[in-house]
């Protein structure tokens, strides 16, 4: 990957981080006064939690990474776990804690923000997913059918139904 493959990154990862921040920090906490938004802010919160620390456990062990090596330079294309309900967690993540932050705070700013954070982390996975079918070729092409790239409830659904047969 060349400098312009992280041009995105380099513009909504300072945002989120602002965002948190600003949230938790600074006090833009339920501006607006409406509690069971915010109560879903947080549970959004804890999911993106989950999608966000999930893979650096499940790569490091299924994903064949050297000793010593990030956990996100794998070997081998993992496709269980929570691999098996999104291509993208942490990407997924990402989205979500933006969208919690937005819940939480009921703040403008945040989520004027968060209209810039979701959409740039969108672009970004679909370009990951570029990538990834250049270094894993027809088998990732193959787990695109069958995963989907962030609707985790659609590949709860799908993850059910497998199961069934």
């Amino acid at each position: 990957m060349n400098w312009k493959e992280y041009i995105l990154s380099c513009i909504w990862s300072p945002l989120l981080v602002i965002q948190f921040l600003l949230v938790f920090i600074f006090g833009f906490y339920n501006e607006a006064g409406l509690d069971p938004v915010m109560y879903v802010g947080w549970l959004i919160w804890v999911i993106s939690v989950i999608f966000g620390f999930g893979p650096i456990i499940v790569l490091k062990k299924e994903g064949e990474v050297e000793e010593g090596e990030s956990y996100v330079h794998t070997k081998t294309l993992v496709t269980s776990n929570i691999y098996s309900i999104i291509r993208h967690p942490q990407y997924t993540a990402g989205i979500l804690l933006s969208l919690a932050l937005i819940l939480i705070s009921q703040s403008w700013l945040i989520i004027v923000m968060g209209l810039v954070v979701i959409p740039l982390l969108y672009i970004d996975i679909v370009q990951a997913d570029k990538y990834e079918v250049d270094k894993f070729g027809e088998e990732y092409e193959q787990y695109m059918e069958k995963v989907p790239r962030t609707n985790f409830i659609l590949g709860i659904i799908r993850r059910l139904r497998h199961r069934r047969k």
